[in-house]
């Protein structure tokens, strides 16, 4: 039976932290993850801190893109080189919008609801929930960062059904302080599993999980806040 794991990165990149949270389906035999896994060591050597700087920037860009990552370990002294992540600003829309739907899982009425629901997020909690539905490779990928101006308190929501579980997220530094890890891999689990959006449809998981996002975002942070997916 497939397992649900979670799988969590923190890098840095232009001064600012970012947690990728994204669920995992795994078997005995293999595991696929929209997220880049990696543990760093502080190093001392200024050529090896611009080297994993560049990695951690590589990173990111396979986390925004929603891409099949590689698993990396630094311990000091080797590494393993990831592939860079897809950039196409040309799929971008030429209007700014908060819910960007390359992949067609979204009819035009769904799109206004989910937009209209994250501007209500972000005016009654302050947070940014944008939301990107994609098949990769086809995909603005990084290009999103700056279009939408990612900070710590954004929450990138990529709905890509490529590798299994439809649901993958990218959290800034302040949610993550707020919301706990727990919430994301539930999430995913719910609604973004195969069964889930192969039987009620893509946009269902979409749906689901943008109005189970603001239900977390508006309760009192607290022990037990987001303790149930709703």
């Amino acid at each position: 039976m497939a397992i649900l794991q979670l799988h969590s990165l923190r890098i840095e990149n232009n001064s600012r932290k970012f947690t990728c949270v994204a669920a995992t389906r795994a078997s005995s035999s293999s595991s696929s993850s929209g997220c880049l896994h990696q543990s760093v060591s502080t190093p001392k050597s200024n050529d090896f801190s611009r080297l994993v700087s560049k990695l951690k920037s590589n990173s990111l860009s396979f986390a925004l893109s929603g891409t099949l990552a590689l698993s990396v370990a630094l311990s000091g002294v080797g590494f393993a080189e990831a592939k860079v992540g897809v950039n196409k600003p040309e799929l971008l829309p030429k209007e700014f919008t908060t819910v960007i739907d390359v992949a067609g899982f979204l009819s035009d009425g769904q799109e206004k609801r989910l937009a209209k629901e994250i501007d209500s997020i972000e005016k009654d909690t302050g947070f940014k929930l944008r939301v990107l539905a994609q098949n990769y490779p086809d995909t603005p990928g990084l290009a999103i960062k700056d279009f939408w101006q990612v900070d710590d308190r954004t929450i990138v929501f990529v709905a890509d059904p490529t590798f299994g579980n439809i649901l993958n997220f990218n959290v800034g530094e302040t949610v993550d302080l707020d919301i706990p890890r727990s919430f994301w891999s539930r999430l995913a689990g719910k609604y973004g599993n195969m069964f889930y959006w192969k039987e009620k449809g893509e946009d269902a998981s979409v749906e689901a999980a943008v109005m189970a996002i603001s239900n977390c975002l508006r309760e009192p942070v607290g022990a037990n806040n987001c303790a149930e997916v709703k």
